[in-house]
């Protein structure tokens, strides 16, 4: 079984440069300042044949109030799922009230735990850790996580009761499963959603906007089935970021958009939509996610509040047409259970593969129904389809002409395409190629052997007529 390893401590101690170095990755946001990191964030890491889970937190302080507070209790939860705690302090802040309390806590927890004595690089090391044996937590293990010092020996020490990884069983190569990307802008309550779509408080929930700060990955099981949710930062106009730790968040949030199977787009149903709902929307349908839209704080409206907002939908979100629409509130959960559905079909229709001859069937037909338009007296030709990638699918379409072909009669092609394949939540995008059917057994060959080509055929046919 992998070890899981938490990383606790007091905010601004090192414990998210700790977690990027230990998974060797930059996945957790890192800033000069206290309280960034907010959730539990898992992350995965490989020394020596042993494999381990890294459980990054936010700071414990002792004094909490609000968001802190749900911060802390974070904290607290990532310690019970541990097998090991590493309980980082800060070498030039020394010993403090919080350091002490933290220790208190873990002792009574009775967690195997290891003191680490972060920032010491250009401090004489016996002195710098010599007051932290005060914590009754053993002895003080000096490292410096932003330059790698001591980090792998001391992690080497950790893991050396823990038995290597088994060679026959095969490596985890990625978290397998729909990754579900909760989108939106801030406050729209996409953590009170991702909590209530896990049945749990996994995420910190408080009402002020920009509670995430970073993107969290959580793996699950539903009805047998995996996915990967993702809790993503709010993202703002670009005149309010003010922020660095924004910036990067937003930042974040971006990547999470781009490396999702199926976004799900967060909208207030009582502030209505505004123009970051639409710049936010936009960006997904550019990197071609499938999309379903959950509109949230339905309940307690009136009437004609929920009317206004059904027809502002309807009238701003034209280019999203191909999301399926939920109507929710994500604090009492009405309506949530039927996002998975959505969400199942929309990532079905990004990964669909279809035949040329079913391609090409439906565009002969769509072609038939009605005729693409006459340019400089000659028709435009569409001869074939086939398809040309998925997530989002791209059909692309041979003829002649193409790059005239009106806006009007694309949208008609991608209407009839959508309907007769079922094609539900993902955009479906076209290619149009004027020239050589890519599948012609003669494409690409010279004129000379065009040329025989021809004369073999004229030579067939002259040999048949004489039968």
């Amino acid at each position: 079984m992998t070890p899981v390893i938490a990383l606790v401590g007091r905010p601004n101690v090192g414990k998210s440069t700790l977690f990027n170095r230990l998974t060797r990755s930059r996945d957790a946001l890192v800033a000069d300042f206290p309280g960034l990191t907010r959730d539990r964030k898992y992350g995965n890491g490989l020394l020596g044949g042993k494999a381990y889970t890294v459980i990054d937190t936010g700071g414990i302080s002792g004094d909490e109030e609000g968001i802190d507070a749900a911060m802390a209790e974070q904290s607290l939860a990532a310690i019970d799922e541990a097998d090991i705690v590493l309980f980082l302090v800060d070498a030039r802040a020394g010993l403090n009230v919080a350091d002490e309390a933290i220790a208190n806590h873990l002792r009574v927890n009775q967690k195997k735990t290891w003191l680490v004595v972060n920032k010491t690089d250009g401090l004489d090391e016996p002195s710098a850790v010599a007051e932290f044996w005060e914590l009754g937590l053993g002895e003080p293990r000096p490292i410096a996580a932003a330059h790698g010092r001591n980090v792998t020996a001391l992690i080497e020490e950790v893991l050396e009761p823990f038995p290597e990884r088994d060679e026959s069983i095969p490596a985890d190569t990625g978290t397998k499963g729909i990754r579900i990307g909760v989108i939106g802008r801030p406050n729209v309550g996409k953590s009170t959603l991702v909590n209530r779509l896990l049945g749990e408080e996994r995420v910190v929930v408080f009402d002020e906007a920009g509670t995430t700060r970073d993107a969290i990955e959580i793996p699950f099981e539903r009805r047998g089935k995996p996915y990967v949710l993702v809790d993503t930062a709010g993202v703002r106009r670009r005149k309010n970021v003010r922020e660095i730790a924004e910036k990067f968040s937003i930042i974040k949030t971006l990547e999470a958009i781009k490396e999702c199977h199926v976004a799900v787009m967060v909208l207030d149903a009582r502030t209505g939509l505004v123009e970051q709902d639409l710049h936010l929307l936009d960006y997904v349908l550019t990197t071609g996610r499938a999309l379903v839209l959950a509109v949230n704080k339905w309940d307690g409206l009136e009437q004609e509040a929920r009317d206004r907002m059904r027809t502002e939908i309807k009238r701003r979100l034209g280019f999203a047409d191909y999301a399926e629409l939920h109507f929710i509130s994500a604090l009492h959960g009405t309506g949530v259970g039927d996002l998975y559905p959505s969400i199942e079909r929309a990532f079905d229709s990004a990964n669909s593969h279809w035949s040329t001859n079913r391609l090409t069937t439906i565009l002969q037909d769509a072609v038939e129904q009605h005729q693409p338009p006459m340019v400089n007296g000659r028709r435009i030709k569409l001869r074939m389809a086939h398809q040309g990638g998925s997530n989002p699918p791209i059909i692309v379409v041979h003829g002649n002409q193409t790059g005239s072909l009106p806006e009007a009669y694309r949208r008609y092609l991608t209407n009839t395409f959508r309907k007769v394949l079922k094609v539900r939540g993902t955009p479906l995008r076209f290619e149009f190629r004027s020239g050589q059917n890519p599948f012609d057994s003669m494409a690409g060959a010279s004129d000379r052997e065009k040329a025989k080509k021809r004369e073999l055929g004229r030579t067939r046919e002259a040999r048949k007529s004489r039968r």
